[in-house]
Parts: C-alpha cells; sequence; structure tokens
C-alpha cells in the first residue's frame, strides 16, 4: 500500500491519514482514479492472476478487504485507510478475479487486531450476491483491539463478515490441500505470561471450487 492514493476526506486541518467517513458525504471515496496498490502493482497483479494456472491463488496483503459498514441501520460508514477506502480499486481487482476465472482465489490480510473472516462479494450491499472469494484476516500479536461490543454493533449490518473476535491476540494457521484450505484461527489466552495456553478458537474451511469460508 506504499504506493496508493492519499486516504479520500481526511480530518479537518490534515492531508492524509486515516479517518472514518459517512460514505455519503464523501464524494471523493468513490473515484475510480483512487488506487490502493498504486497503477504499475494494479496492471501486475492483475497479469500475474491472468496467467496463474495454480489450484489455489492465496493473495497475502496488509489490510481487511471486505466491506465493513461502520453505521448500524441506514447508511455506511468507511475507515479511508484500508481497502473500503479504495472501493473503485477494490473493484477492479474483483473484476480482474472473474475475468480471469482465477481459480479458489484467498486473501489474507491483518492491520485490525482482530480476527476477520469474511466472504468477498462483487456487491456486499446486496446479501444474495455471491461470494466471488475468501478472506481472512489475523489478529495482533500483542497490541489490543475495540472492544467485541463495539464490534457486535456493526454485524447485523455486515453479514457476509463470519467472524469479527477482538477478544484475543494470535496467529491464523493455514493448511491447502488439493481438496480445501483450512484455517485455524489460533488464540491465545494470555500475552504476559509465557506459560499461557493457545488454542483454536474457530477452523474455517474452503472447499475446491466453491468460493466463500465454512465453518470446519
Amino acid at each position: 500500500r506504499q504506493y496508493r492514493s492519499w486516504q479520500a476526506c481526511p480530518r479537518t486541518g490534515r492531508r492524509g491519514g486515516s479517518n472514518t467517513v459517512n460514505v455519503a458525504e464523501c464524494e471523493a471515496l468513490a473515484s475510480p482514479n483512487r488506487s490502493m496498490l498504486g497503477r504499475a502493482q494494479e496492471r501486475w497483479l492483475s497479469g500475474a492472476l491472468a496467467q496463474s494456472g495454480a489450484r489455489w491463488n492465496l493473495l497475502a496483503q496488509q489490510t481487511p478487504m471486505a466491506q465493513f459498514d461502520q453505521l448500524p441501520g441506514p447508511g455506511r460508514r468507511a475507515w479511508t485507510d484500508g481497502w473500503d477506502g479504495y472501493p473503485a480499486a477494490r473493484a477492479r481487482l474483483f473484476d480482474a478475479l472473474l475475468e480471469h476465472r482465477v481459480a479458489n482465489p484467498v486473501v489474507l490480510g491483518g492491520d485490525v487486531h482482530s480476527f476477520n473472516v469474511s466472504e468477498l462479494k462483487r456487491d456486499f450491499d446486496d446479501p444474495s450476491s455471491p461470494a466471488i472469494a475468501s478472506e481472512f484476516v489475523c489478529t495482533s500479536i500483542t497490541s489490543q483491539a475495540w472492544a467485541q461490543e463495539r464490534l457486535n454493533a456493526f454485524l447485523p449490518d455486515n453479514p457476509h463478515m463470519k467472524l469479527v473476535d477482538s477478544r484475543y491476540r494470535g496467529y491464523v494457521r493455514m493448511a491447502v490441500s488439493a481438496r480445501e484450505t483450512r484455517a485455524d484461527l489460533r488464540a491465545m489466552d494470555s500475552v504476559t505470561r509465557p506459560d499461557a495456553a493457545c488454542r483454536t478458537l474457530a477452523s474455517f474451511v474452503v472447499e475446491d471450487g466453491r468460493p466463500g469460508p465454512r465453518h470446519a
């Protein structure tokens, strides 16, 4: 994301930087000229996806890709630092996945200090829109996150998000086979005790030829 366009609609008195905006009040957000990856990297990625003959295509990058509406009820608020701040660029990437018929795309992300498991859709605002890819966002190693109660308030407006959990620090363990990709969300009971236990909070699988994560 070092080549991305400046974040849209920054806070008053600032040139850029992270912000959370009302989508209806931030016209620049949807501009097709804005890029998350930079146009050169966008072209490279689209070309690489077009040439991929792999059964599984894992895209590792830094931020959440799924839409995350942070306004309960009508309307939508978006965080401008992740892919929600670059919806046209996200749409171009999704169009490339569809156009090139990329096999089993799975996106890996981070940055928000919580476990997120989501269906990636061409139209997040339409619950009937089919999943075209799967996303697993790993929690932080030690940094804290928003309270789980705050996140729970947003979940009814984000039905494509199958799990959002900020309570634990940890990692995601992936296992890829011909038949499926499995993700185990590994959660530490504590990050202040060297002898703390680590356990699997939840497990999901993506089946070959069937987009979208499902509980294992």
